[in-house]
């Protein structure tokens, strides 16, 4: 797994070295200005309305009266921190649905991507086949879908144990690693398709990838117009360093 993460990591920067070199700048910043004003107007939203569903249920519940009559002990720190892992979780929530639509709409964007990304390392070309990217698309469309269904579930679990003081607190943490599990499993399937390799394949082939991808996101507007072309790239060229043929 660890040899996994570092490939990943070390195909980021290889992944740059490859998209500078082959100026494929066009598939990369378009879609990626795109994906960054949709991401900070959503994320800007999302947030309001994330505080709004925390004080709509202090307020109907009559938890913040009580809450506040001891603030000032330890058990009103516990809730308030509560209060906050809950935001957290929420906002994670609503990344991970922007994330798969972007997944659907970004589709035929990034299977070609990967396509060129391939074809490059191969040294040949492969002839434009619309039938093999409607291929890629529906089967990057169904995986999305399926991937939102399942973390969906998980997050209304996590949601009812941010509830539980000092047990809850860890629920980010776990929320951050599932999401970065299920992007990179979104984004290395465009190349495991290529290999007709199952979907369930996949998990074999994360190597981190997610993780790298949440991280560019620290760096304000610049690390999200990378972060989807870089990831796919990225992917396409982890794959071949852990299955070469």
């Amino acid at each position: 797994m660890l040899k996994e993460i570092v490939i990943a990591i070390q195909s980021y920067f290889e992944a740059h070295r490859f998209i500078v070199t082959h100026k494929l700048w066009k598939w990369i910043i378009v879609p990626g200005i795109v994906y960054a004003i949709l991401f900070g107007a959503s994320m800007y939203f999302f947030g309001k309305s994330a505080t709004a569903v925390i004080q709509y249920l202090t307020l109907s519940t009559g938890l913040g009266g009580w809450i506040a009559k001891f603030q000032n002990s330890w058990l009103g720190f516990f809730f308030t921190f509560a209060g906050v892992i809950l935001w957290l979780i929420l906002m994670l929530f609503y990344f991970s649905l922007f994330k798969y639509i972007w997944l659907i709409v970004g589709s035929p964007i990034f299977a070609y991507l990967s396509e060129k990304t391939e074809s490059i390392i191969e040294g040949k070309e492969f002839p434009f086949n619309f039938k093999q990217l409607t291929k890629d698309c529906w089967r990057g469309t169904k995986l999305a879908l399926r991937n939102t269904l399942s973390q969906t579930l998980y997050l209304v679990g996590l949601l009812l144990l941010t509830l539980i003081p000092v047990v809850g607190w860890i629920t980010p943490l776990i929320a951050l690693f599932a999401e970065c599990y299920y992007y990179g499993f979104s984004m290395i399937d465009y190349s495991c398709e290529r290999h007709k390799l199952p979907a369930s394949k996949s998990i074999d082939y994360i190597s981190g990838n997610g993780l790298v991808f949440y991280s560019l996101h620290a760096i304000l507007f610049v690390g999200w117009v990378f972060a989807p072309a870089y990831a796919v790239v990225a992917a396409t060229l982890s794959l071949y360093k852990v299955n070469p043929e």
